[in-house]
């Protein structure tokens, strides 16, 4: 990256003042808090939801730097799910109708979604057939449209498979553009995570959640990384409270028994590794695919037919099989060993049962 990135900011939102809260103009311990207009009175829940929590999450923030083992706080966002810190990333730097970013497809369908709600042209270079990055494409395509914003999603969502790191950083090295890697489902992967090369390259955002590995989903708590500059605007545009005090204490807390989230992901592949080789071995299943996440694709001869029967037999997939190069294709979350056999048995009685 030959720019600096204050360039890359949308004006108005480099000229713009944040908002001050009044938890921004004073910190620290006080006796009494009159300042905010929070009910004094308390709440009729029992428990202390009275106050506003802390809008820069610092206690939240300097846990989680201290388990990534990252040195400073100040290089970590939360959002509200790692979408929040998606839709931030195209309000601070792509402008309306005028900037444009790119996708690999397939992939996750937030970043199509939040494009087409900021009104950010989409630039597609789509995956090749075995699901690998098209690098060269990519970097022709970013070098001659300039985009803001680059969305990689490894292990990729639907595919379930990871980028070569050296792919990757060519295209960090060859273009001007944000480049954002989402790691949803890093930790399902024996990969190296980015966070730790924020600090190398000024134009890498790493995107992660409490949603997968964590089994947190309902606490909708996701985290960006990159270095402080890019942070502090993230952190200038979004919602004053946007993580409530329920979300950050029940982290705070979940956090001081990591090995808990380590045996989960250690079962976790274990399943994966058992459903996997299961499914090879049914006639129904024409390719089960490599998948580093806590799911795969697999493909069917009917996938229609057979969503349709799973469903009906109380068994939810997804069905990704318009999807570009998956076309008959189910894709495949990972259970406990109860809910992955009775899933296995039900494909073995597929015949049996659409003939009855």
């Amino acid at each position: 990256m030959k720019v600096p990135l204050s360039s890359l900011v949308r004006e108005n939102i480099r000229k713009m003042e944040k908002y001050a809260s009044a938890r921004d103009d004073f910190s620290g311990p006080a006796r009494i808090f009159l300042d905010a207009n929070e009910n004094a009175f308390g709440s009729p829940s029992d428990h202390t939801l009275n106050r506003y929590p802390d809008p820069l999450q610092k206690q939240l923030r300097k846990r989680i730097a201290d388990y990534k083992q990252l040195e400073d706080p100040e290089t970590v966002f939360l959002g509200n799910g790692s979408d929040e810190a998606i839709d931030l990333l195209m309000r601070a730097f792509c402008v309306p109708g005028t900037d444009k970013l790119m996708i690999m497809s397939p992939t996750y369908g937030m970043y199509s979604v939040c494009a087409h709600i900021n009104d950010v042209r989409i630039l597609d270079v789509p995956l090749k057939k075995d699901f690998s990055l098209d690098t060269e494409g990519v970097i022709e395509t970013a070098q001659k449209e300039k985009p803001k914003l680059i969305f990689i999603c490894s292990p990729n969502n639907p595919s379930g498979n990871v980028y070569a790191p050296g792919d990757i950083e060519k295209i960090l090295n060859a273009t001007d553009s944000l480049v954002m890697i989402d790691e949803a489902y890093i930790d399902f992967s024996e990969a190296r995570s980015w966070i730790g090369r924020i600090n190398e390259f000024p134009n890498l955002v790493v995107i992660q959640t409490f949603s997968k590995a964590w089994g947190m989903a309902g606490v909708r708590l996701g985290m960006a990384f990159s270095n402080k500059e890019l942070v502090s605007v993230l952190n200038k545009i979004k919602y004053p409270y946007n993580i409530n005090d329920v979300t950050a204490r029940i982290v705070l807390e979940t956090l001081r028994s990591p090995g808990r989230k380590e045996e989960m992901v250690r079962k976790i592949k274990e399943e994966r590794r058992y459903l996997m080789e299961t499914m090879i071995g049914i006639p129904l299943v024409k390719e089960v695919f490599p998948s580093e996440a806590n799911f795969f694709l697999a493909r069917f001869e009917d996938p229609d037919r057979v969503y349709r029967y799973l469903s009906g037999e109380g068994i939810i997939v997804r069905n990704r099989s318009g999807q570009l190069h998956c076309e008959g294709c189910l894709r495949i979350t990972v259970g406990t060993h109860e809910e992955n056999t009775l899933l296995c048995e039900a494909l073995n009685h597929y015949r049996e049962r659409e003939d009855a």
